[in-house]
């Protein structure tokens, strides 16, 4: 079994959690994926020891995933060659670049929690987007929700 000491020199037996001193509060801090809804994602203190908070917060990461993979396969901003706003539409289509690697860190940090239900929905939020939006699965052939057509 392996074990880590302790600053009075006593071993520790070895487990999944590590206990973080931050001021006054002892952090576990996982380092395998584990089950249940206490758990902090991308704050401190949230959701708390909530189920309900904990559902909130599954749902969040559900639809930032989806947001992620809508972000990466729509066209809102059309370039022509050529075109008088090629500056302004480079500029937006950086922005939005920021804001969906931005949304992809964010579902990272959460799935870093190594909680296993955020994982989960993590996981599912891109498959669904994915087959959303990547796909022609589910796009209509009259262009109801295909965005790369004009």
């Amino acid at each position: 079994m392996l074990s880590t000491a302790t600053a009075d020199g006593v071993p520790a037996p070895y487990n999944s959690t590590v206990a973080t001193r931050l001021g006054r509060r002892r952090i576990p801090i996982h380092t395998t994926f584990y089950w249940g809804h206490k758990v902090d994602i991308l704050f401190q203190c949230w959701p708390g020891d909530s189920a309900a908070m904990y559902a909130v917060a599954l749902i969040l990461v559900f639809f930032m995933a989806v947001l992620v993979e809508w972000l990466s396969f729509t066209n809102i901003v059309k370039l022509k060659p050529g075109g008088s706003n090629d500056v302004v539409g480079g500029l937006l289509k950086t922005g939005l670049y920021g804001v969906r690697s931005g949304l992809s860190y964010l579902v990272m940090l959460a799935v870093m929690s190594f909680n296993g239900g955020v994982f989960v929905v993590a996981i599912c939020g891109h498959v669904i987007g994915f087959l959303i939006f990547g796909t022609r699965a589910i796009r209509k052939k009259s262009g109801g929700l295909d965005s790369s057509k004009p």
